[in-house]
């Protein structure tokens, strides 16, 4: 691998808890049908918070407030001899709204489903990370850092709108 082309991809989780169950997102993966939280890659000209309150929208159709910063997490997936991919994941808890828009959600996501923690640990073999069950864990464990930890200095130029 080319160090000076390495790049480790950002990536953004939304934890909405109501009512002792979590807002998860069910979505076509190469690996068949996973869970995860409504999460998605940061894009061009996007600060952070902007991006999880945007995946969570397009993920779950529910407007998400973003309260508090639960984790940041680093993992890598690769077969040996394959450099594969390293992602940075920012993990936020917060708010959704009490009902969600109505407007179509992402290509690859089937559906929406809320789960208790017991229920997602027993499915664990359905998440589409270990990240699913650690996030949450964390969750619980009152994690919490300030939406003010994160800072932006500046951001890219912004991309051209998506088509959907």
């Amino acid at each position: 691998m080319n160090e000076e082309t390495w790049a480790p991809h950002v990536t953004v989780a939304a934890i909405v808890e109501r009512e002792g169950r979590f807002l998860l997102v069910e979505e076509h993966t190469s690996a068949g049908l996973r869970l995860n939280q409504p999460a998605g890659h940061l894009e061009p000209g996007e600060t952070l918070h902007d991006a999880v309150v945007r995946e969570t929208l397009e993920e779950t159709a529910y407007a998400f407030a973003p309260e508090a910063l639960v984790g940041v997490y680093m993992t890598h997936f690769g077969k040996p001899g394959e450099s594969g991919a390293t992602y940075l994941r920012f993990t936020y808890c917060g708010q959704a709204a009490a009902q969600p828009e109505d407007r179509a959600l992402d290509p690859d996501i089937v559906r929406t489903v809320w789960m208790s923690a017991e229920e997602l640990r027993a499915a664990s073999e359905r998440h589409r990370t270990p990240l699913v069950m650690q996030c949450v864990d964390d969750y619980l464990a009152g994690r919490r850092v300030p939406l003010d930890f994160v800072r932006t200095h500046a951001t890219g130029p912004k991309a051209a709108p998506r088509r959907t």
